[in-house]
């Protein structure tokens, strides 16, 4: 009985943990500033990139990068209204794109890596009842029958459960234009299991630009 109680404990705090982290697909691993960011005072006007292959996403993702630094008093332009998908951007673009959006800034997000965690859950099997037990008819050695037989081996087990977990990690940098620099740069972890694509962008977005407040870039 304890071993089944304490087995059904572990599965209710495993789900809450996981509802928990449902709607947090994104999460910051890494983050850095430049030491001279604070003087150079804050970030008025952004050219934003999204470097991914799926011209959809990237669409989506630059706009509602916009829309979040928009909300966070920063003029933001999508490089989609300015720059063609491609494979290759040269220096001289970029600086062309910035100019046409009045940009002093370009924040490029982009896909670093890739990676698949398996977590295991073992199984649990509380003790059953070895040997005969008694008849309460005859008090002589009884099975208990085999609905008792299958319906205690039924409660008295918990399978083991396996979850597969894909993972995108980001890489996102704010370069100044006028040196090319990088003066903020972070790295995040994206579970795509959690929620739709456009649920995980709306919620980078927000992320990303949340941590650029925090760190007072913008």
């Amino acid at each position: 009985m304890i071993a089944r109680n304490f087995a059904r404990l572990v599965i209710v705090a495993a789900a809450l943990m996981a509802a928990g982290c449902a709607s947090r697909p994104t999460s910051i691993d890494a983050q850095w500033a430049s030491p001279s960011i604070a003087s150079r005072g804050k970030v008025q006007s952004v050219l934003v990139i999204a470097a991914l292959r799926d011209s959809t996403q990237r669409r989506m993702l630059e706009d509602r990068m916009v829309e979040a630094l928009a909300a966070a008093g920063v003029k933001a332009a999508p490089s989609h209204k300015m720059l063609a998908d491609s494979p290759q951007v040269s220096e001289a673009q970029l600086r062309d794109a910035a100019a046409g959006a009045g940009a002093s800034h370009i924040l490029i997000s982009s896909i670093s890596g890739q990676t698949t965690d398996i977590r295991v859950t073992p199984g649990m099997v509380s003790g059953p009842g070895w040997g005969p037990g008694r008849s309460r008819a005859t008090m002589g050695p009884s099975w208990g029958g085999m609905s008792a037989y299958y319906n205690s081996a039924w409660m008295r087990s918990t399978p083991p459960e396996v979850r597969t977990t894909q993972n995108l990690h980001g890489d996102t940098r704010l370069f100044e234009v006028a040196s090319s620099e990088v003066v903020w740069s972070v790295a995040t972890t994206t579970v795509t299991s959690r929620g739709r694509v456009p649920d995980m962008i709306d919620h980078f977005a927000r992320l990303i630009v949340d941590t650029l407040k925090n760190d007072s870039a913008i």
